[in-house]
């Protein structure tokens, strides 16, 4: 068996987007696969060092939910799978692409590379190496907001904070105590679940058991909701309803993402656990492709636009390459800086 969860279904005719409205999503998801394919390159090529895990697939989870908030006002927490994250809360594809390279002008200042990006300009809270790691930071960000607008009256206190993590993390303690904070505080946050349905080489259905993550919500009173992780327009129809729910007030709601990587674990993975059939049966279901085919349909896009803007997006990322090449490296004197908080 290929598939042992049904893809639950979308209506696509009750969602309504302009134009405008797709080609930025169909741009930001372009730029997410785009950057990645480059990366891959620069890494075999040895300008990348480390381990470098690449989001390819799981596009439209960024995307929907990201796209769906207020860019540099709401907060985003991710993972060690977090350039994607990053492009979509709008860091610079130059400055991902220069941290990478271990650069001074990378968003880290070359301090972080491929797992710990981080722009506090952004509201980029940190990518997180270790797996569950950036749950509970996620939630003392939304504490914060909560906090300086029940406690010191502050009316733009508003943020809704967005903690994306993977299904392995959701065996980890820190998912079930900090959701069970969240529902307690009623925070301001919405635990996304990228299920890509392996934890490294750990297959989810052998890990857990209760396989459907959004489920465990249930326990702690909060909304929980499952979403085919590869359709976009499915992705942010949940997001919009979990923003506003967080931001008026009501609390934290978990979204499991069914979706799925199409690279492996990491670029020192070779990918060699999973089966051919099941990569086939996802590879299908290439988010790009069919939300393409969508804006094509609808007569939201002519396949030249679509075109104009791949087109665009690859020179951005040849941009991005030259910056990160010709970056100085960190200077030696700035060895032990940032290691303590400094005074503004």
């Amino acid at each position: 068996m290929v598939q042992e969860r049904t893809l639950p279904k979308f209506d696509t005719a009750t969602t309504k987007i302009t134009k405008a409205e797709g080609l930025r999503l169909y741009e930001d998801m372009v730029l997410g696969r785009s950057f990645e394919d480059k990366c891959a390159e620069m890494y075999y090529r040895g300008k990348m060092f480390g381990f470098v895990h690449l989001y390819n697939g799981q596009e439209a989870v960024s995307t929907g939910v990201i796209q769906s908030m207020r860019p540099g006002e709401d907060f985003v927490s991710s993972t060690y799978r977090d350039h994607v994250h990053a492009l979509s809360a709008g860091v610079p594809a130059r400055e991902v692409m220069a941290e990478l390279f271990g650069k001074a002008t990378g968003c880290s200042k070359g301090r972080g590379g491929s797992m710990h990006m981080f722009s506090a300009e952004h509201r980029l809270l940190g990518g997180y190496a270790f797996v569950a790691e950036g749950i509970p930071v996620a939630a003392g960000a939304a504490f914060q907001t909560k906090y300086r607008r029940e406690v010191l009256g502050d009316p733009k206190a508003d943020q809704v904070t967005a903690c994306f993590f993977g299904d392995g993390a959701a065996n980890n303690g820190q998912f079930f105590e900090t959701l069970n904070m969240a529902a307690l505080w009623k925070l301001p946050i919405i635990f996304v679940v990228e299920n890509n349905k392996w934890a490294i080489g750990m297959s989810h259905e052998r890990a857990t058991s209760q396989p459907e993550i959004y489920k465990k919500a249930s326990v702690f009173n909060m909304v929980g909701v499952e979403v085919d992780g590869m359709d976009v327009l499915a992705v942010r129809a949940v997001a919009q309803e979990a923003v506003a729910r967080a931001r008026a007030g009501d609390g934290p709601t978990l979204i499991e993402a069914l979706t799925y990587r199409f690279r492996g674990h990491s670029l020192a993975d070779p990918d060699e656990m999973r089966s051919k059939a099941e990569k086939e049966f996802w590879f299908s279901r290439d988010p790009i492709k069919k939300f393409a085919a969508y804006l094509t349909e609808q007569n939201l896009a002519e396949e030249a636009e679509l075109k104009a803007i791949d087109s665009k997006i690859q020179a951005l990322i040849d941009d991005a390459v030259k910056f990160a090449e010709n970056s100085p490296e960190p200077h030696p004197s700035e060895l032990y800086r940032f290691v303590f908080a400094e005074d503004e």
